[in-house]
């Protein structure tokens, strides 16, 4: 399998992998918007990790199909705010990811890997250039996701996937935290560019 890229214009119909659940997302914590967003999104079937080689073959091409089909909402609501590539067997990810305040473009680096106890162990979403910047990030630029997300995301494994954690983890932590950085400093808009000091 060759590296699999997703970016706003990624193209084709996704299926849904899996069907239900949609009062499973309804926190309150996560806003109206994510949480909406988010019951839209298939719920995954496929119990397996990366130690079970053919069964994770199966489990992701469901992810695939649920960040595709993210992808598209996005840019169908002009929403877009991250691209993301993965290694060639899915336990490596990479990308970036933005937010516009104030009509500026703030734009970072995310990675993170599969873990082991996957998908009952949801992944650590990483900000690497934001490392040391705000109490609710551990080392190395893992974003803080303990107290709201990690026990949502077991109430619902193996349904969620990374597309879920992106929606109700990275872009709700985004939404609370970015702006606080660029209130204190932490974060500027520079000449076009993202600078965080």
């Amino acid at each position: 399998m060759a590296d699999f890229v997703i970016e706003a214009t990624e193209g084709g119909e996704a299926a849904p992998a899996g069907e239900g659940g949609e009062d499973a997302v309804a926190h309150a914590e996560f806003g109206d918007k994510h949480s909406s967003l988010c019951k839209k999104l298939p719920l995954l079937t496929v119990n397996a990790g990366p130690r079970n080689a053919k069964a994770w073959q199966a489990r992701l091409k469901q992810e695939y199909v649920a960040i595709i089909k993210l992808v598209k909402m996005n840019k169908a609501n002009d929403e877009d705010w991250f691209s993301i590539q993965s290694n060639k067997i899915g336990t490596r990810w990479k990308g970036k990811c933005w937010i516009f305040l104030d009509a500026l473009k703030y734009e970072f680096k995310m990675e993170f890997e599969i873990p082991v106890s996957y998908p009952a162990t949801s992944p650590e979403l990483c900000l690497p250039d934001l490392d040391g910047k705000t109490d609710k990030m551990y080392r190395g630029g893992k974003i803080c996701l303990t107290d709201h997300f990690n026990p949502l995301w077991a109430r619902n494994a193996p349904g969620f996937g990374i597309a879920h954690a992106l929606v109700l983890g990275l872009a709700t932590w985004m939404a609370v935290e970015i702006p606080d950085l660029i209130a204190r400093g932490v974060v500027a808009h520079v000449d076009g560019a993202t600078v965080i000091n």
